[in-house]
């Protein structure tokens, strides 16, 4: 599947709520089944409904071993990202817990080729629907509160272009080059941010 690209109407407009209806449907199975697909051959670590084309309010997400391959233990570390099974999440509420934000760059599939730094929560907890229907809470911290922020960012028109620290948009590779072993603090000294 095609994941669309920054300037599709789709990615812009605030998603529709799945009727509970709907839920049971093979259709709306198929949907998950292609986002997840979708996500992993990317790859990516989650992924929106709007993304593939599909103004309803579902994103995926997971973060999988082989994707934390490359940082070292002090980069997990400072991001707080662990390994965690695919979720599937619709209808997400998502609520921040704390006033305590952290900033990272961050890239998106929609958006393909830059990263910049955004600022997140620390710490978040979404409630919705899994993909059976059943009433769900998760609340986490560190990367994969980054990830929940982002998607459901999706889910309400807003990429994280609007809410980067635009002075630090680059391409990966310029990001790779410019950035590769400093620190958050070090890359926005740097910048003047």
């Amino acid at each position: 599947m095609n994941i669309v690209q920054t300037g599709a109407p789709v990615l812009r407009g605030r998603a529709q709520d799945v009727p509970s209806d709907r839920l049971d449907t093979p259709a709306f199975k198929d949907l998950v089944e292609v986002m997840i697909a979708t996500m992993r051959e990317a790859p990516g670590v989650g992924l929106a409904a709007p993304q593939i084309g599909v103004p309803l309010r579902v994103i995926v997400l997971e973060d999988r071993e082989e994707l934390l391959a490359n940082l070292t233990d002090a980069e997990r570390k400072e991001r707080e990202r662990v390994p965690f099974d695919t979720r599937v999440f619709v209808n997400p509420v998502l609520k921040a817990i704390g006033d305590e934000k952290v900033t990272f760059l961050e890239g998106c599939l929609s958006v393909t080729g830059y990263v910049a730094l955004v600022e997140r929560s620390r710490e978040v907890e979404v409630n919705g629907l899994d993909e059976n229907g059943e009433a769900q809470t998760w609340r986490v911290r560190g990367w994969p509160a980054r990830i929940l922020q982002h998607e459901v960012d999706h889910l309400n028109g807003t990429l994280y272009i609007d809410r980067m620290m635009s002075r630090s948009f680059a391409t990966v590779g310029h990001a790779k080059e410019q950035y590769a072993g400093k620190s958050i603090a070090d890359i926005r000294r740097a910048l003047g941010i």
